[in-house]
């Protein structure tokens, strides 16, 4: 399966979010991520409705939005009403994990669970033939610009191995910290798409920088 880049709007320049987006629009970016925090869930509060809103408006790629957020349920009619096509959930944050991924597929979304850093893969087990994304946190949530954790590797190869053993639809998604350095070893070990942030928004061509991380990501 081909590399797929989901850029973290997070790391944007918000007095340009429409020439950021435009941007994106232009690039070989397949998503455009959106990271919703609320402070309690993790120690950081980030963007709500007026952001998701104003993405929306001028994007014409689909809105990959992560609930990184205390009782994520109470919110996915209003995440489906701004036009989320993926909405991913923790799996820290859900009580009752399986309701809340069917219910996000029932309103015709794809549902995302995302595993904190501490977190197993081997939780997901008798979920993840339901699951139509998994995404890996490859650093501690809540803000931009942290460095790799190396046990992910690792942890995207089991998760592989438990997508193909049960026979899932699953993605793997991976976010933190990732850049030229590891996205083609991230491929090798199952990783289908790649949320990056600061080393996209940071670096002087952001266009040209998701080009170099695609074809990177290819030569897995």
């Amino acid at each position: 399966m081909r590399a797929m880049l989901s850029p973290s709007v997070l790391n944007a320049d918000f007095g340009n979010l429409k020439q950021e987006i435009e941007m994106l629009n232009r690039s070989e970016a397949d998503w455009v991520h959106l990271d919703v925090m609320d402070g309690v869930f993790v120690p950081n509060i980030s963007f709500g409705t007026p952001v998701l809103e104003a993405v929306k408006k001028h994007s014409s790629k689909p809105m990959d939005v992560h609930l990184m957020i205390v009782d994520p349920d109470r919110y996915i009619d209003h995440f489906h009403s701004l036009g989320a096509a993926w909405l991913n959930v923790h799996y820290e944050a859900c009580t009752h994990l399986h309701r809340t991924v069917h219910y996000i597929r029932s309103r015709g979304m794809k549902a995302g669970v995302t595993l904190n850093p501490h977190t197993p893969v081997h939780v997901l087990s008798d979920i993840i033939a339901d699951v139509d994304l998994v995404l890996i946190m490859s650093v501690n949530p809540g803000f931009g610009g942290q460095r790799f954790i190396e046990n992910t590797y690792a942890k995207a190869e089991e998760l592989k191995n438990l997508i193909l053993r049960k026979n899932s639809p699953a993605l793997i998604q991976v976010d933190g910290g990732v850049d030229l350095s590891n996205i083609r070893k991230l491929k090798q070990c199952g990783v289908d798409c790649f949320v990056v942030g600061s080393f996209i928004f940071r670096s002087g061509n952001p266009e040209e920088t998701i080009r170099q991380l695609k074809k990177e990501a290819e030569k897995a």
